[in-house]
């Protein structure tokens, strides 16, 4: 994921970062408030070593002992010389305390010792010293009798130390700060990458390999007015209808389909809108659309437009109707509807049915394009029945709820049957990104709420 990605991702998340932000700081002011203070008080030590003189002088100007200050820097820390400073304290945890370090290119022995009371440390540090002192000129004597070839003498005595090393605030403060930012832009990546629902257009042409003809914004009140002649059509949603119609002409130029069918991978995609606001921005052209609702189960184009749907193409395909008396004209221009009248027992036969081919040659002789509003592709193989006998399918897909293996599915199963995909649309994309998932297998047995929405 490159920089520019990552700005992206956090801008649409940001108030993820600012919550995990308030609680990480917060939790950072809980802890240091109940953190014990520490106190460090510090003693520095020098060893010296008899010259050839018999005098005392500092190792660094013997060289064989200034090689060894490491190790009785050591000592410092020792059982031995820890459980002679302690007076009924734990001795591994006084240990603990206890650091030692060689001040570099000297023989200088800095030891520090820690404590919640400040006094208390520095009375340790100094004890501390005076007996590594004594350890130190009893461990360096030949002979109990001889005197001693290295010794330690106190440079600096330890002093009340006036602030505590630790807590420190502004410390944890930034260690939070940085702990809930890189766990929340952690979190927000892996989410990005284990999500595989279509939110570009980039992803939806690759995944169906085939062009994205329209990108179609999502609008609060499309549910309930999914028709773009609202407002005179003069809106973001109805210039996105208005793109996609364009496209669909030239991306036909030489192969313009008469019969197009438009479906989804699932319910609840938005193919219906699309169906019908396509038909209308083509009839807006000047075109002699037909617009047929192939949807035999759930029909919706009666809703959308307010026609009666209760004659239509399935008393045709039985004998029951003619076609020039079912078809109904809507709107200005004329568009021309056909519903699909009483749902049958048998909606996948009737559509691969040889009436239905005869019924498809007749209308796509008589108007200038024919578009279907077929179900879903992955729940019933009714839209498959239909996209086998027309010139050409366009693939709805919903913005953060059509995953990736759902558009693959739905192409392998229209490329199994010779179906040519035109192009795809991108449907209800919101102007800030953000995302769903689920199959929806339930597809003709909603409940009554499900059945109230208006755009799938």
């Amino acid at each position: 994921m490159d920089l520019l990605s990552l700005v992206r991702l956090a801008r649409k998340n940001w108030m993820l970062i600012v919550l995990s932000l308030i609680i990480s700081i917060s939790a950072a002011l809980i802890v240091t408030a109940n953190m014990p203070p520490k106190y460090v008080a510090t003693i520095t030590m020098l060893f010296s070593s008899y010259d050839k003189q018999g005098a005392f002088s500092p190792a660094y100007q013997v060289g064989t002992l200034s090689q060894g200050v490491q190790s009785y820097a050591a000592l410092l820390t020792s059982r031995r010389l820890v459980s002679e400073v302690a007076t009924g304290e734990d001795i591994p945890r006084l240990q603990a305390r206890i650091t030692a370090e060689v001040v570099p290119g000297t023989v200088l022995l800095r030891a520090m010792v820690s404590d919640a009371d400040p006094a208390r440390a520095a009375a340790l540090a100094n004890v501390l010293g005076a007996k590594f002192a004594k350890l130190i000129d009893q461990i360096e004597r030949p002979t109990p009798t001889s005197r001693p070839t290295v010794k330690v003498t106190v440079v600096d005595q330890a002093e009340v130390p006036q602030k505590p090393v630790s807590p420190v605030p502004l410390l944890n403060l930034l260690i939070a700060v940085l702990a809930a930012l890189a766990a929340s832009i952690s979190a927000l990546i892996l989410r990005e990458r284990l999500d595989t629902t279509i939110k570009t257009s980039d992803v939806l042409q690759r995944t169906s390999g085939s062009s994205t003809l329209g990108i179609i914004g999502y609008e609060r009140d499309a549910r309930r007015h999914p028709l773009i002649v609202r407002r005179g059509g003069r809106s973001s949603r109805a210039e996105a209808f208005r793109s996609l119609r364009t496209n669909l002409q030239f991306i036909g130029v030489d192969r313009q389909p008469k019969s197009l069918v438009i479906t989804s991978c699932l319910p609840n995609e938005g193919k219906s809108s699309t169906s019908s606001n396509l038909a209308i921005t083509l009839a807006q052209t000047g075109w002699r659309v037909l617009l047929v609702d192939g949807d035999l189960r759930r029909p919706r184009l009666p809703d959308y437009l307010g026609i009666e749907g209760g004659i239509g193409l399935t008393d045709v395909l039985i004998g029951k109707a003619r076609l020039a008396d079912v078809i109904q004209t809507w709107g200005e221009p004329s568009l021309y509807v056909l519903p699909s009248g009483q749902n049958p027992p048998n909606p996948s036969e009737l559509l691969g049915s040889q009436g239905m081919r005869q019924v498809l040659d007749e209308i796509t002789d008589a108007f200038d394009i024919v578009i279907f509003d077929a179900p879903p592709l992955l729940p019933v193989t009714d839209a498959a029945t239909l996209a086998a006998i027309c010139d050409g399918v366009m693939l709805v897909a919903r913005y953060g709820r059509t995953r990736q293996e759902h558009i693959l599915r739905a192409t392998e199963q229209l490329s199994s049957i010779n179906a040519r995909i035109v192009g795809t649309v991108l449907n209800f994309v919101p102007a800030k990104s953000s995302r769903y998932d689920g199959y929806g297998y339930g597809y003709g047995y909603e409940t009554k709420s499900e059945k109230a929405q208006v755009t799938r």
